[in-house]
């Protein structure tokens, strides 16, 4: 009888999961929910950048299982950066504890489980967070992302371009929001009405919504993030001790719009796919990426916008960079994207309502065939730390269907604290370098610039004429009503009067 004859399920689906050269070990096969510890899963580290999916139910285990991967990336000496949305990953930094249940899990999947931490750098998208600030410029940024991040419709993405193009051609810098606000203002005031109307298919109307959104956008906070010095992405690629970095970024100010955090994940990957040199296929990646909440990138998105993250995401591979997307259901994903990731690790799933139910179908056409499994009962009934696992093998053949009891984390399972990434960010190389705002000369002090040029030729251009009513001293009733004191005075003690008085200023205006 031969050997393969008499192997078993466990054994024959792990034989798909063989590899040469390095990989990352995702834990044992479970048949008839047994793990095998002999059965090992595993991704080949040389095609980490074909990209991949972790995704699943709230509570399934997908945080362990991008702590799983971080670890072994990092040990590997491959840098990382995740989005750490609920600041869960920080224990990366800390060797972890052990425990019976870590002991059991050990046994279960084959691990000789030892705690480590590794290198983290806590960033902070915008300068109110307790990371190292990050930001990008809003002419880097580009009107494309700036218009997923401002929730803009298709006509108003087009305008966006169009102004954006306008300021280039006439050395208008837009670095931060108030440059933009002061190129839409100025278009849309009586001395630009001229400028606007040359762009062409540019209305004073949508470029007011789109002056709106941009009001917004700064009241939530979006003022801090757009500016200088800008993060150079190639910072992320930084190996100490032989462990690649992980860069943890965290939302800081911005929990209240956290698409721009996607979005900016976007960015920085669309500019290291212009930085970056190609390479072809590698031992290893130079970088990777994990979008988490990824369905906040491609919800509402424009067509220019996942045109950008389509081509972005098929051609970054190429430079040696890989993405890992991070979702609840694969298909919050494109299929033109989601088509592009050779490695998928599927936790649980719920199917409770009828979307669950053609979610949880369309999930199971996504995997190679299985006699093992019967992938929709599988997939329902997963445990915490399992999930349904297929990457690709080192000759890029899809591997095996694989229910997957996954290995525990070596490095500390909770946040470690926002005091301890507080002082672990103030003693950060990069806080020199990107800690301090920037403010130089841009678009808003080059028109305020103008402005006040063309006011102070005003009386000259007049002649004999009396100034314009606007540049004449106000009179005493103004400036008495202007009069903070008084103003309060009057409201304290004759409310009635304060109105009046208002009122009559409001009418003299």
């Amino acid at each position: 009888m031969s050997t393969e004859s008499t192997d078993t399920p466990a054994k024959q689906i792990a034989k798909g999961y063989a590899v040469q050269g390095e990989a990352l070990e995702l834990g044992t096969v479970v048949v008839d929910d047994t793990a095998d510890p002999t059965a090992q899963i595993r991704i080949p580290l040389a095609t980490v950048n074909r990209h991949g999916l972790v995704a699943g139910a709230t509570g399934t285990g997908k945080t362990k299982t991008l702590q799983v991967i971080a670890e072994q990336l990092s040990a590997a000496g491959v840098p990382v950066l995740m989005a750490d949305v609920k600041g869960d990953l920080s224990g990366l930094s800390k060797p972890g504890e052990s425990s019976d249940r870590v002991t059991a899990r050990a046994k279960e999947t084959g691990d000789n489980w030892q705690p480590s931490g590794f290198p983290v750098e806590f960033l902070s998208l915008g300068t109110k967070g307790i990371g190292v600030p990050v930001r990008a410029t809003i002419a880097s940024f580009g009107p494309i992302l700036l218009s997923k991040v401002l929730g803009l419709n298709s006509t108003q993405e087009s305008t966006l371009g169009l102004i954006f193009h306008w300021a280039q051609d006439k050395n208008y810098e837009l670095l931060n929001l108030a440059d933009l606000r002061e190129v839409i203002s100025y278009l849309t005031s009586d001395e630009g009405k001229v400028e606007l109307k040359s762009l062409g298919g540019v209305s004073a109307q949508t470029a007011g919504v789109i002056l709106r959104a941009l009001v917004n956008l700064e009241a939530e906070g979006g003022d801090t993030f757009f500016g200088e010095p800008e993060l150079d992405p190639k910072d992320l690629l930084s190996v100490e001790g032989g462990h690649g970095r992980i860069s943890l970024l965290e939302l800081g100010d911005q929990a209240a719009r956290p698409v721009l955090f996607s979005t900016f994940l976007m960015w920085v990957l669309s500019t290291l796919f212009k930085s970056l040199p190609e390479v072809g296929d590698i031992d290893k990646p130079k970088l990777v990426f994990f979008f988490d909440e990824a369905h906040l990138l491609f919800s509402d998105a424009s067509k220019a916008f996942l045109d950008q993250v389509e081509q972005t995401v098929k051609l970054i591979r190429s430079r040696g960079v890989g993405v890992f997307f991070c979702t609840q259901l694969p298909t919050d994903i494109p299929n033109d994207v989601l088509s592009q990731l050779g490695a998928r690790i599927q936790h649980a799933l719920r199917a409770f309502t009828p979307d669950d139910q053609k979610a949880l179908t369309r999930t199971v056409r996504t995997y190679p065939k299985t006699d093992v499994y019967d992938l929709a009962s599988a997939l329902t009934s997963l445990g915490i730390g399992e999930a349904v696992v297929t990457v690709l093998s080192e000759r890029g053949a899809p591997t095996p269907v694989a229910w997957t009891r996954l290995r525990s984390p070596r490095s500390l399972m909770a946040a470690i604290g926002d005091e301890a990434i507080s002082a672990a960010a103030k003693s950060s190389q990069l806080q020199q370098k990107y800690g301090k705002t920037v403010d130089r000369e841009s678009a808003y002090e080059k028109i305020q610039a103008k402005k006040a040029e063309a006011q102070a030729n005003q009386p000259a251009q007049a002649g004999s004429k009396s100034a314009p009513e606007a540049a004449k001293k106000p009179g005493w009733f103004i400036r008495l009503v202007n009069s903070k004191g008084f103003l309060t005075f009057i409201r304290a003690f004759a409310p009635q009067l304060a109105r009046s008085i208002v009122n009559s200023y409001n009418r003299r205006r």
